[in-house]
């Protein structure tokens, strides 16, 4: 499974590093495959053209901004250049969100209904809760995670292993649960968004810190595995970096922008 972190950061940011270089932060957004995109916070700013008609599906975990604001461009780019709807999926009260907040023909256009209801650029298709269903070539099961709205993670599954992709989360519970069991679990993508002395803001907003990331991580029960950690907030990686390193966790990566990995 290729995965490619079109972006990956709590916020977006750009500052001047000490070279005097442009460092810029993108908001979440993963390409699988090619094909398929996890939470669409960056798309077309990361991707050319023939890129973007590639991609066949979208796996939503929340309807915050930071993980929705590729998808008008997205429409806008590739409008009348594919040949059949781009799937957009997720849980029904989470796809409902989306077309009642963004997709309204107020903030953006429908483009469920755009070109026309029959064949349109999007079409927002319901996944059950903890219900393993077919996307392009992999297998997806969402699970219900922690957040401030309603939120899921995706345990994401091809031929070879599965990956857990955490979403936006505080201290939960069911999701690892489900990893725990999962034999040929290869890696997991798990947010952490603020430094441990900001405790009680990853309470208030739903979030993890480094040491609540490592007392999540460890309900899997699989401390081996690859552990790429992303959402951090730009302000604070510098800090985040070190308490992260600090955990000693064996195989922990902290993603960028623009980086690929194969599991």
């Amino acid at each position: 499974m290729e995965i490619k972190a079109l972006g990956c950061y709590g916020a977006e940011f750009s500052e001047t590093d000490a070279e005097g270089k442009t460092v810029t932060y993108n908001t979440s957004g993963f390409l699988v495959n090619r094909s398929v995109l996890v939470d669409a916070g960056t798309i077309s700013t990361s991707l050319s053209l023939n890129e973007l008609t590639q991609i066949r599906h979208v796996l939503l975990s929340h309807i915050h901004f930071d993980h929705i604001k590729g998808l008008p461009f997205l429409a806008d780019t590739i409008f009348g250049k594919i040949p059949e709807p781009i799937h957009i999926h997720s849980l029904d009260e989470i796809l409902t969100g989306l077309h009642d907040h963004l997709l309204n023909d107020s903030v953006w256009p429908d483009f469920t209904k755009l070109p026309n209801r029959e064949q349109p650029t999007f079409r927002l298709s319901e996944m059950r809760e903890e219900d393993r269903q077919t996307v392009g070539e992999l297998q997806v099961t969402p699970v219900r995670v922690n957040h401030i709205v309603p939120t899921v993670g995706f345990i994401i599954q091809d031929r070879t292993g599965s990956v857990l992709y955490s979403g936006d989360t505080h201290e939960t519970q069911r999701i690892w649960e489900v990893a725990s069991k999962i034999t040929h679990l290869k890696a997991a993508i798990i947010e952490t968004s603020f430094p441990n002395d900001l405790h009680r803001l990853a309470v208030q907003s739903g979030h993890l810190t480094p040491r609540l990331l490592a007392q999540e991580f460890a309900k899997i029960g699989k401390p081996d595995i690859p552990l790429y950690v992303y959402h951090m907030k730009p302000q604070y990686v510098e800090h985040l970096t070190a308490e992260i390193a600090a955990l000693k966790i064996p195989n922990v990566r902290l993603l960028k922008d623009g980086q690929t990995f194969t599991v």
